[in-house]
């Protein structure tokens, strides 16, 4: 087992689905299969417009061959352990490049930094994860919550591995995870209530949105944006119980058995239908949705 780097790109032209899967040719395997039963990080090249750099984080269960495309294989990812950076990590920065293992004995960039795949070291994996869940950045939660474990917040542990393990540990804490998922949907939302259009913050600088889940946690929804819709109260208890729920084009749908129709349609913004985020690739997917309608909204 080990960590690794896999290369995606939103415009991919393989069968990727970051939270679930990676396609990769035949000539990785190894070192993919390297990678099973550890974490490995996503990482959008600079060449793409608008890079994310290192931007999420996942563990591999395991790698099958694809079924439905000869020599070609997934890795498949444990559900649960997709998470996105709250604060994308660019490939370098002031001080040099971020990932060390990509120089070579001259502290140049070698052809490791093109490998779609490549194996990263401890230190490196624990610098990028540090730097893309730095708590001191996140976003303010409505309320206070119980602080994660000590140790996040150190620049550095005294040994490498141990600092590592105590990475890995916080990438499956759900108090981390939570403040992560909140950062990332409230931002690509403006921190404004999907249904109501309201963008409500008080004098301390806390939202009054929550990030929901659109396929919960529990039912092995992932921390993904686009699983995510940032609704103020009242919304999201009724999100939440199926007395609201969205088409695929966001269209607002209201459950025939709520027991006052015409007072949600009051709270609904004038569009009738949900504010999405800017950004494509943020936006609800439709296979959550589809998930909402046929298990939470009241038909």
């Amino acid at each position: 087992m080990g960590y690794g780097v896999f290369i995606h790109r939103s415009d991919s032209i393989y069968d990727d689905s970051p939270a679930e899967r990676y396609q990769f040719p035949a000539q990785y395997l190894g070192r993919v299969r390297g990678c099973v039963g550890d974490w490995i990080i996503y990482y959008e090249p600079r060449k793409v417009a608008d890079t994310r750099g290192y931007f999420a984080v996942a563990k591999v269960q395991q790698v099958i061959p694809d079924p439905g495309a000869e020599s070609m294989f997934l890795a498949l990812i444990e559900a649960g352990t997709y998470l996105e950076f709250a604060n994308p990590v660019p490939f370098s920065d002031a001080d040099g490049v971020i990932e060390r293992g990509v120089l070579n004995d001259d502290g140049r960039i070698s052809g490791r930094a093109q490998a779609a795949v490549r194996p990263l070291s401890a230190s490196d994996f624990s610098r990028i994860v540090r730097l893309g869940l730095d708590q001191a950045e996140l976003l303010l939660p409505r309320v206070d919550p119980a602080l994660p474990v000590s140790g996040f917040f150190e620049e550095q542990a005294p040994f490498v591995f141990e600092e590592s393990r105590e990475r890995t540990q916080l990438l499956t804490s759900r108090i981390v995870r939570d403040r992560v998922f909140r950062k990332i949907v409230l931002r690509a939302y403006e921190e404004r209530c999907a249904i109501t259009g309201l963008k409500l913050i008080n004098g301390g600088g806390r939202a009054e949105v929550a990030a929901a889940h659109i396929r919960p946690v529990e039912a092995d929804g992932p921390d993904v944006v686009s699983n995510g819709i940032a609704l103020s109260g009242t919304a999201h208890w009724m999100f939440d119980r199926g007395l609201i729920s969205l088409s695929d084009d966001l269209d607002i749908l209201i459950s025939r058995q709520a027991n006052d129709p015409d007072g949600i349609k009051g709270i609904v913004n004038r569009s009738g239908r949900a504010i999405g985020p800017q950004r494509l690739r943020d936006r609800p997917h439709p296979n959550f949705l589809q998930w909402h309608r046929e298990h939470c909204f009241k038909q």
